[in-house]
């Protein structure tokens, strides 16, 4: 095995070769505004002596050979627009450098070409998310200290949110429960994009959704612009880059958590201007154990999953995106081989989970006129996951089967939008979202349940139990208006309609953008949003006492709303530097609790693999959410990197009991260090080692303390409930630490790279929660994970 591992690294110090390796850096320049091609701009590449340039073509495009391999800024400017700077810009060998830029038209025309040095890196790339927005890249992900090659663990490194916990990369913005975040790929709603991914959850262990084919894309936390919709917490909206059109590209990937990938990329047909892009990977971990090599855990977690995107070339009947992801997963939990101070199994069961994810879409672009374009994208979805249970008997042997869960989603979804710059004042986005949910879930559970039937065994008791369509419906109008260079409004409205209930909602948005100087600028925000319930809830069974049938009471529940207030301070520091402060109010009402006076709030539930089993449940609750966040970022430039983020926050909510309490998700304060340095080696520099680091501080979560007699009693955990989450964990703290090194062949097209990050280095144990153990008859400690070496090696060519 640690032959196996140094075989990379023999390959990098056997790589002292002589020529100097360069690259080609090529991409699209387009209108921002009207996403149509910018014929004639100049593209120059800042850093190199002396500079290269060239402009781009009909449409668009543009290529600069003989770039050399390193990190390097590019300038982007047209008459008439607004010149950008481009920093940070990697180039390998191993693989071209492809780029989608684009350009905002001035206000003021002008007879010659200003040069503004506007730094666009963390800009967001939908122009209308303008307040709580940033955009991040796939080198990102790999790049940061910690992140696991995970989009979502990469978001916890931004201002306002926190990770949940160490074990499922659920993210909590702003206090805001993890089911309040929406998934977008391409731009259409998806299912849950994580491995072992259980209903209504939009978090899990590992990702499904991998970096390697992802373009630049957007995060947002708040008052989001009107054409997303049904979601209250934040928005994930990612895209799949298209294939190098040019050339056949290929890349291995070895890493401890993300698994051995292997990913082809290249022209379908160069004559057509098309490409394609396919990567399939399988668990490291899983691979091991079938190839019989001890990797030293007793539940292997299992899962593979093939990801693609086919662009083709641009017709008479418009431009087409075939684009899906297909995953797996499995993990067993055997009796037998655990102990009884593990509280996520019991020596006394055996569990078996598993889960499947499927999505296919195909993406349509007409350009209509000179200044439009028609976007349509229509998917099919399907989400499935399953769950059982068997306890063993008295006599240690035979087993009695207690818990089945069966759940499989089938969604069928259209997106369509009109864009439209009328002027270089004003754009306009019009369109309509369509989901149609198939269902089919069923859970029965008997762990636990009294024997009413005298038939010796627990009863079964149904849980869930629906098979039938639902159809939510969204359209939306936004539009942006400038009034100078330097004065813009984002205002919209977006409305949804739930069939299978008959709830609708009706949502303003808007943002007010000032930049008051060319380093200083002022956001003011507001936005109405509203969602429906997770599904488990919204479909949670129980006997009518009155009737005694099974009846579905939680199916009236209307959406839950949500109010955002945001005011953001942008300050460009130099060139490479930025500061931003943005302050919030976020008050929420119409959440689910239980008609008598209780504890009980939906805003709680959604960090787990399960949601609480209760029903009758009225929109009754309240919550309110208000902070402080602090980003001081300084973007990657001169061989380092840096990014400080502070959030301040308080969370809190009013259950039926008209009580107010802390939520399970108030930290009070979560803060955030990232550094790296890149130090260039060898004789002509194109190698590097790299260093990163990251430390996260927060503040501990409230819980709800056990009633350990009660517990002792009943045999099962006991909360207890009316001092619902009055007490606190201790801080969470953790240090990572990464080295890395890069190898550029002096032939063109090879490159290696090859890190290893160490997690949580002090071993710190960071509690996760405190629960009744049956095993052992007390209340125990659940920790966080320890200390987590992960590697990672690379091979493009």
């Amino acid at each position: 095995m640690t032959r196996f591992f140094l075989f990379p690294i023999l390959l990098f110090i056997a790589g002292t070769l002589l020529a100097q390796p360069v690259q080609t850096i090529k991409g699209t320049v387009t209108d921002q505004q009207s996403e149509m091609p910018v014929i004639g701009a100049t593209i120059e590449v800042l850093s190199v002596e002396p500079s290269k340039g060239t402009a781009t073509d009909f449409d668009g495009r543009f290529a600069i050979e003989g770039i050399p391999v390193g990190r390097h800024q590019l300038r982007i400017s047209y008459l008439g627009y607004e010149t950008v700077t481009i920093p940070n810009v990697l180039v390998t060998a191993g693989k071209q450098t492809a780029l989608n830029l684009s350009l905002q038209e001035s206000i003021v025309q002008m007879d010659e070409v200003v040069v503004t040095a506007k730094v666009e890196k963390g800009k967001a790339q939908n122009e209308m998310a303008t307040i709580s927005a940033r955009s991040f890249n796939p080198e990102e992900v790999t790049r940061f200290s910690g992140g696991r090659n995970d989009v979502a663990r990469l978001a916890g490194s931004f201002a306002g949110v926190a990770v949940a916990d160490d074990s499922r990369n659920d993210i909590v913005i702003r206090g805001n429960s993890p089911t309040g975040v929406l998934w977008r790929l391409n731009g259409i709603p998806i299912p849950n994009p994580n491995h072992f991914s259980t209903l209504g959850t939009t978090g899990g262990p590992v990702s499904a959704l991998n970096p390697n084919l992802l373009k630049t894309s957007d995060f947002l936390t708040s008052a989001f612009p009107a054409e997303y919709g049904n979601a209250l917490g934040g928005v994930f909206d990612v895209g799949f880059r298209n294939g190098n059109r040019d050339e056949h590209e290929y890349m291995f990937q070895l890493a401890a958590f993300s698994g051995v990938e292997a990913m082809a990329e290249g022209p379908l047909s160069k004559a057509k201007n098309s490409s394609y892009l396919v990567s399939y990977r399988h668990s490291f971990v899983g691979l091991a154990d079938e190839l019989g090599i001890p990797v030293g855990t007793n539940a292997t977690p299992n899962y593979r999953d093939l990801s693609f995107n086919l662009d083709f070339a641009n017709g008479k009947a418009g431009k087409f995106t075939l684009f899906g992801i297909g995953a797996t997963s499995d993990i067993d939990f055997l009796g037998d081989e655990i102990d009884e101070a593990d509280l996520f199994a019991s020596p006394n069961e055996d569990a078996y989970a598993d889960s499947q994810l499927g999505i296919i879409g195909l993406r349509h672009n007409l350009i209509v006129g000179e200044n439009a374009y028609i976007r349509t994208v229509v998917s099919a979805s399907t989400a499935r996951s399953g769950f059982e249970q068997d306890n063993f008997l008295d006599d240690g042997e035979s087993k009695l089967r207690v818990t089945e869960v069966s759940d499989v989603t089938n969604t069928l979804a259209v997106s369509s939008f009109l864009n439209k710059k009328f002027n270089a004042r004003f754009t306009l986005r019009t369109g309509i979202v369509a989901e149609n949910y198939q269902l089919d879930t069923r859970v029965d559970d008997r762990d636990g349940r009294p024997d009413l039937d005298e038939d010796g065994e627990p009863d079964w008791v149904v849980v869930r139990d629906f098979e039938g369509s639902m159809t939510l419906m969204q359209a939306f109008a936004q539009g942006v208006y400038r009034f100078n260079d330097n004065l813009s409004l984002q205002a919209g409205v977006h409305a949804q309609y739930l069939d299978i209930n008959k709830t609708s909602a009706v949502e303003p948005r808007a943002t007010l953008n000032w930049q008051v100087h060319p380093k200083h600028a002022f956001s003011l925000g507001y936005g109405l949003h509203h969602q429906m319930q997770p599904l488990p809830v919204f479909f949670f069974t129980e006997t009518d006492p009155a009737t005694g049938e099974l009846v579905r009471s939680n199916e009236s529940l209307d959406f839950t709303r949500s109010n955002h207030f945001v005011l953001g301070y942008d300050w460009s520091i130099a060139p490479s530097w930025r500061a931003k402060v943005e302050t919030y109010y976020q008050a929420i009402s119409d959440v689910p609790v239980q008609p008598f006076a209780s504890s009980f709030s939906m805003l709680n539930a959604g960090a787990d693999f399960v949601f609480p089993e209760t029903g009758r449940l009225v929109n009754e609750g309240t919550g309110t959410n208000y902070g402080l966040e602090l980003t001081l970022e300084k973007f990657f430039s001169s061989g380092y990197y840096g990014l400080l983020t502070a959030s301040f926050f308080d969370s809190r909510y009013e259950g039926s009991d008209e009580i107010e309490r802390n939520t399970a998700f108030n930290n009070g304060y979560v803060v955030n260090f990232l550094a790296g340095k890149e130090f260039k080696i060898g004789k002509d520099k194109r190698n590097a080692l790299t260093f990163d680091m990251r430390l996260s501080n927060a503040g501990g979560r409230y819980y709800t303390p056990v009633d350990l007699e009660a517990s002792r009693a009943a045999g099962v955990e006991v909360l207890q409930e009316g001092v619902a989450f009055s007490e606190r964990f201790d801080p969470y703290f953790r240090l990572d630490l990464k080295f890395g090194y890069q190898l550029n062949s002096k032939r063109k097209r090879l490159s290696q790279q090859f890190f290893i990050d160490l997690q949580n280095i002090t071993n710190n144990d960071n509690i996760f929660d405190l629960r009744y153990n049956p095993e052992t008859n007390n209340v125990d400690r659940v920790l966080q994970s320890g200390f987590f070496p992960d590697i990672m090696y690379r091979l493009q060519f």
